[in-house]
């Protein structure tokens, strides 16, 4: 699932007070695209006609053990969209398919569609000197031009370019407008809720800096590791599907202290604000490239039985990436103690310091592991929940349906998406490139995160239902189609399934947001009803503690069987499921 926008830190060192900051990186919280709401009624449902149908067996716990301990390995390297372990990952999942026997529903008659993927990031080659001295790109100053949803400008070319020191960024003294007009204008961090320096710098941005050419923030040691990773790195985008915003025109980069006083001549904190610094000379670019390797959507499709409709398709999905390889390892127990404590959600619960209590408490839970195994250091964010499990379970659902000998009427297809991590792009390229008529997909069933599902892992449920071998969270079942809800209600009681739903996610204004935040919602917004099945968030979530080990093969297989029947059922009802609620603006933004 991808994350809701946050900026948070992850630490480098086994320190329970530095865990505190720990999360994944900035990019995969970014939105890749704007969507404006709007509404188109439909007619009211009929009584519906459609029936669970056949039943389908039930899917084999140790095969999803099997598969997911394949897919999550550490030879995956945690299945970043556009990297060799993605890469590896979307090859096993298209084998696997093939063994199954499904048909390739790709590009071009193979199992995949490649999302035409673009690298943008600084060019190692960048210069920037004052008074003589030379400073280096990613050592002495960070360029956050590279990131173009902060409207700012990723380059700098200037010859003897005026510099300023300017004051703390957020404090009344900070020089005005005309002081800085066509200077690069050096400014001590803001101050934040803590009372400390904070590198969000841009929470304190004001029209003043719109007249520098360039500002150079200090406090570039402030930076997370995993922000510091993401911003020295390439940043990826969908090819003409995430141009920068127009107008962004101001250079601004974060400094040492040590450049500081190189470009101003003294420390900033010794100086008035208004002191003149040394002329800059800077050649500061970006460079396009590549990704290392190809972003792909794996496709295959089970074919209809009834002539009349296996035109027509179901589809059943999950996202094949996840988040990667941090920058740097960090305690495997360490980390999950903490999170236990202050952080259930993992990267969903706000980061914050323990109270004593709290790390008295972290430090029993630590010392107690420790006198069964020494630290365990990882680096690798194997997403055996997120969303390796929705992975395998569309795996399961496929493979129950062919060892079954299943018929369907309509055809079955399964979309294994990538990119969601990154702001949905799988399922968004699918749906605007779809490799079937879009009009043709009568439904889709979206998978991810349903490996868990315990009281103390769900905390965004209700308090009265979450946890237990029954429990599932479902999103968007009615939002487009009662009648599709309704039939999900049917399946769960005729097929004595016994899940008790929870549908508080699914409430509108709800602040997690979490409709707009996976896959199905890129088929939404076309007016095609979804489901989203989920065991919802836990302290694992978007850390290198999702492993396959915390797992519950048995629910998930359970799971795997019910939403083969939902999918059945849809695809052998006598009409499609029928659309009675307003559809959104296909191009505007999501509303939960």
């Amino acid at each position: 699932m991808a994350v809701a926008l946050q900026l948070d830190p992850r630490p480098s060192t086994l320190d329970l007070n530095s865990l505190r900051e720990f999360n994944l990186r900035l990019p995969h919280a970014l939105p890749l695209v704007a969507f404006l709401a709007a509404a188109c009624a439909g007619g009211q449902a009929p009584t519906t006609k459609a029936s669970p149908g056949t039943a389908v067996p039930s899917v084999s716990p140790a095969t999803l053990k099997t598969d997911l301990t394949a897919f999550a390995d550490d030879s995956m390297e945690g299945r970043e969209a556009g990297t060799p372990g993605n890469f590896r990952g979307t090859t096993w999942i298209a084998a696997q398919a093939q063994k199954l026997g499904l048909k390739p529903g790709g590009e071009n008659g193979t199992w995949f569609q490649v999302l035409p993927l673009k690298e943008r990031g600084v060019d190692p080659a960048s210069t920037l000197t004052a008074g003589g001295a030379s400073f280096a790109i990613n050592k002495d100053y960070i360029d956050f031009g590279v990131i173009p949803q902060l409207g700012m400008s990723p380059t700098l070319k200037a010859q003897d370019l005026p510099s300023v020191y300017g004051g703390r960024m957020g404090e009344p003294d900070v020089i005005s407008a005309e002081q800085m007009q066509g200077k690069l204008v050096v400014l001590l961090p803001p101050m934040g809720a803590d009372g400390n320096p904070t590198w969000q710098f841009w929470t304190k941005f004001d029209r003043r800096y719109a007249s520098a050419a360039a500002l150079a923030v200090v406090g570039k040691e402030l930076l997370p590791d995993g922000i510091l990773d993401y911003l020295t790195g390439p940043q990826a985008s969908i090819d003409g599907e995430s141009a920068p915003p127009a107008g962004g025109k101001l250079f601004t980069m974060m400094v040492t202290e040590q450049t500081a006083a190189g470009i101003l001549g003294a420390a900033p904190s010794t100086l008035a604000p208004g002191a003149a610094g040394k002329p800059v000379t800077a050649n500061i670019t970006v460079k396009d490239g590549t990704p290392a390797a190809p972003a792909r959507n794996v496709i295959g499709i089970l074919e209809g039985s009834d002539p009349a409709l296996k035109g027509q398709y179901v589809a059943v999905g999950a996202h094949n990436d996840h988040v990667g390889i941090s920058g740097h390892p960090v305690d495997h127990d360490s980390l999950r103690a903490f999170n236990a404590v202050v952080r259930p959600g993992g990267a969903e619960s706000d980061s914050r310091a323990p109270t004593a209590a709290e790390q008295a408490q972290i430090k029993s839970i630590l010392d107690s592991l420790r006198k069964i195994r020494k630290p365990r250091l990882d680096s690798i964010n194997n997403g055996a929940d997120d969303d390796g499990s929705g992975t395998v379970t569309v795996l399961g659902i496929a493979e129950a349906l062919v060892k079954a000998n299943v018929k369907p009427k309509r055809s079955i297809i399964f979309v294994w998406h990538t990119g969601e991590e990154k702001g949905l792009w799988g399922s968004k390229y699918f749906t605007d490139h779809p490799t079937v008529p879009r009009d043709s997909i009568v439904a889709q069933l979206n998978i991810d995160m349903v490996g868990r599902g315990l009281a103390t892992d769900a905390p965004l449920g209700d308090a009265k239902t979450m946890g237990g071998a029954n429990y599932l969270q479902l999103v968007g079942s009615r939002r487009l189609s009662t009648e599709l809800g309704d039939l999900v209600e049917k399946v769960n009681t005729t097929g004595n399934f016994g899940f008790a739903f929870d549908y508080t996610l699914d409430g509108d204004g709800h602040p997690a947001n979490i409709y707009c935040r996976s896959d199905h919602y890129m088929y939404a917004r076309w007016g095609i009803p979804v489901v989203f099945f989920t065991t919802g968030v836990h302290r694992d979530y978007h850390q290198v503690t999702d492993e396959v080990q915390y797992i519950d093969f048995t629910k998930m297989a359970r799971i795997s069987t019910f939403v083969a029947n939902v999918a059945l059922a849809v695809a052998n009802s006598d009409h499609r499921m029928v659309v009675d609620k307003p559809k959104p603006d296909p191009e505007g933004q999501c509303k939960q």
